[in-house]
């Protein structure tokens, strides 16, 4: 179950290789590691090297090179002399110009001892295949490679890397890296009008430009001078993430491609050397802010119980309008579960919001790209699984802006410029952005419900789903919120969702051999989910509850099948495997939920994700104390961040999976219902019942 780093970088050597020629290429792969070669080179991922990569220019698409000793489509024709013209000029063995989407004016840089261990690395370490070289899609001039021989006068500098005698070895170590093999300009340095880059040192009176943040394929590749600390650096480059937050965009491809596997040393002096560039008055931001900020106390409710009230404000330091507000209500449904409400994120798992570089930055584009398309954290021998925020391109440009909007005005700068609908919608079609229609199932937005006449109550309902526990706590006996099971207060397709729900009372669900109505079925959840007691009939948190409901029962009649509903149905053929279901937890679950079923808080205190077993954890109720239902639920919900399915990236684990997981965490020991055994005097007991 452990998740496997993938190492795509070649290294088919001869088996009768002397050592001396082993350790030459060897040198040359760590060389191609710190290029970052495979990540450009490799188009379908069962031919690395091959080319054929599409490459997007503001000119048109360039697809990357066949760099495989293949003597007919590759390399294996190169002499070191045409391979190191190539590297530091572009210019091919045949005589033609190469792009400089080939960031060659940062290889030029390279050492000779380190050109030829590359060399050697590529014609004795890769496996030749044959691949021909796909054509560019460019128009005119920009497919006239002659006037890249002009480019090349004016901008190209093939001086290799001179060390400064005034700087520390690290520090020139640092620089060698950053200016050279890891190309670190071509996408952090701003571009000039020919797309070149205006810096390729800190030195001369153009060494302020650079690594100063450019936006680069959408994504805004931001200042790294002045960066943290050498260690907070090398941190980020080997794992992907700090105590600042994590990689996104292009350098998810980086860090596990190239950075990851370089020596600390090497992390340590790109550090060194990006520290001591001091920053600029026109950087784009990489430094996130220092220490805590003020938080935003959220207001007394207007309606809920004083004690209810006393408990929040102890506990949530959220924004004040975090309910009141469109943006605010798209947030917390679509974010908090990994943001959380207070953008505190969690710990080693979801990035926290706070002082966020791509929430500080003036330039939204990072943003929205994340947002339409998804992202995923690098692979790493320190993280080896991958965590996924899904694609949002499902909402609509409006509900976007307002979810942006909200998280850069409360937790990136409170003066930050207004996104627009419009910058949505022109990045939407820049990346191709489109909703996925496959499914009639449309998730209900809790930012509607401001719209309504009885907005009041509606917010309140679903605070009550949210924050269960803190609101009723004379109701609750456990850790868990509704929101626990129906998850994003039940709007969300397969995880228990409330669409259309109250529609079908009171003949819904008959419990103990009789129709039951919907404050029934809601009061049964606090005695058997929540291990509570029931809500008073008349009370305003139960009406809010139940008009929520009504809310999201839209035009459905009792006879309707509601596309979305439930938690689905995983055979109960399949035989459990509890060792293996403790396996499972403890490679899927546990980051979220506790090795041993204990769940997780935050450093106030809180509840961020429930215990699955023991004193705090459901009891009977919820059917998750049913292997089956159970299984059911976690096969198409769980664990969340895991793949990019809107709106939670949610599931993963196979039938057999799901159900070994279910058979071992529920039948873990919990609290008991007294009145259990009044459940099925008339009706059919479930054959997976633990009673």
């Amino acid at each position: 179950m452990e998740p496997q780093v993938i190492d795509d970088l070649p290294a088919n050597y001869a088996a009768d290789l002397p050592p001396e020629q082993r350790s030459l290429i060897e040198r040359g792969r760590y060389i191609a590691r710190l290029g970052d070669c495979v990540a450009c080179h490799t188009g379908e991922k069962s031919q690395p090297m091959a080319g054929g990569l599409a490459l997007e220019t503001p000119f048109g698409k360039l697809y990357s090179t066949n760099i495989t000793p293949d003597k007919t489509t590759g390399m294996g024709s190169y002499s070191f002399d045409q391979f190191d013209r190539a590297m530091r000029k572009g210019v091919a063995a045949d005589g033609r110009n190469l792009y400089p989407a080939m960031p060659y004016p940062s290889y030029a840089k390279m050492s000779t001892e380190d050109m030829q261990a590359l060399y050697a690395y590529l014609m004795e370490g890769v496996a030749p295949v044959q691949a021909p070289n796909k054509a560019l899609e460019m128009g005119f001039p920009f497919n006239q490679r002659w006037g890249l021989s002009l480019w090349n006068w004016l901008f190209l500098d093939a001086t290799p890397f001179q060390s400064s005698a005034q700087q520390t070895p690290e520090w020139n170590r640092g620089a060698y890296l950053v200016q050279g093999l890891g190309h670190c300009g071509a996408c952090h340095t701003p571009r000039g009008v020919a797309f070149q880059e205006k810096a390729m040192t800190g030195e001369g009176k153009s060494g302020t430009y650079f690594l100063a943040g450019e936006t680069v394929e959408g994504w805004r590749a931001l200042s790294l001078r002045d960066l943290w600390t050498p260690k907070e650096t090398a941190e980020m480059l080997k794992t992907g993430r700090n105590r600042h937050g994590t990689v996104s965009g292009n350098m998810v491809d980086v860090v596990q491609h190239s950075t990851q596997y370089m020596s600390d040393s090497d992390l340590l002096a790109i550090g060194t050397y990006l520290k001591s560039l001091p920053a600029g008055k026109d950087d784009l931001p990489m430094q996130v802010a220092q220490g805590p900020a003020p938080r935003i106390a959220i207001p007394a409710r207007a309606v809920g119980s004083t004690e209810a009230n006393a408990v929040n404000a102890a506990h949530y330091n959220v924004p004040a309008d975090l309910y009141t507000s469109r943006g605010g209500l798209g947030y917390l449904q679509f974010c908090a579960d990994c943001h959380r409400a207070d953008g505190g994120g969690v710990k080693d798992v979801f990035p926290s919001l706070e002082g966020n570089r791509s929430l500080r930055a003036d330039n939204p584009s990072t943003l929205i790209h994340i947002m339409l398309t998804g992202w995923t954290t690098p692979v790493t021998q320190s993280h080896a699984r991958p965590l996924t925020m899904p694609a949002f391109a499902q909402l609509g440009d409006q509900e976007i802006a307002d979810i942006l909007n909200f998280t850069r005005r409360n937790w990136g700068s409170k003066d930050a410029s207004e996104i627009k609908a419009g910058d949505i919608s022109s990045q939407r079609k820049q990346l191709h952005a489109s909703p996925d229609t496959s499914r009639p199932f449309e998730t209900p937005r809790l930012a509607a419900m401001l719209a309504e006449p009885n907005a009041k109550q509606l917010v309140y309902g679903a605070r009550l789903n949210i924050e269960t526990r803190d609101l009723l706590p004379k109701n609750v006996g456990n850790a868990l919120n509704c929101a626990s099971c129906h998850l994003n207060a039940g709007t969300v397709a397969d995880g228990s969702p409330y669409i259309g729900i109250s529609a079908f009372f009171p003949s819904y669900a008959p419990r103990a051999g009789r129709t039951i109505t919907l404050e029934d079925r809601i009061n049964g959840c606090f005695l058997r989910s929540m291990n509570g007691k029931p809500l008073p009939l008349d009370s305003e948190e139960l009406k809010a509850m139940v008009a929520l409901f009504d809310w999201m029962r839209r035009e459905t009649k009792p006879e309707d099948k509601v596309e979305g509903r439930g938690v689905g149905k995983v055979s109960q053929s399949i035989i459990p495997n509890t060792e293996n279901g403790k396996k499972i937890y403890q490679a899927q679950c546990a980051q979220c939920h506790g090795t041993d079923g204990e769940g997780i808080k935050n450093a106030k205190g809180q509840w961020v994700y429930p215990p699955l077993w023991g004193d705090e954890s459901f009891n009977i109720g919820a059917g998750m104390a049913r292997t089956y239902t159970a299984a059911a639920f976690v096969k198409r919900n769980m664990p969340i961040a895991m793949h990019n399915k809107f709106p939670l990236g949610q599931g993963g684990l196979t039938d057999q999976e799901a159900v070994d997981v279910a058979e071992y965490f529920s039948h873990q020991p919990r609290p008991d219902f007294a009145d259990k055994v009044k459940d099925w005097p008339n009706g059919k007991k479930p054959a997976d019942a633990r009673y």
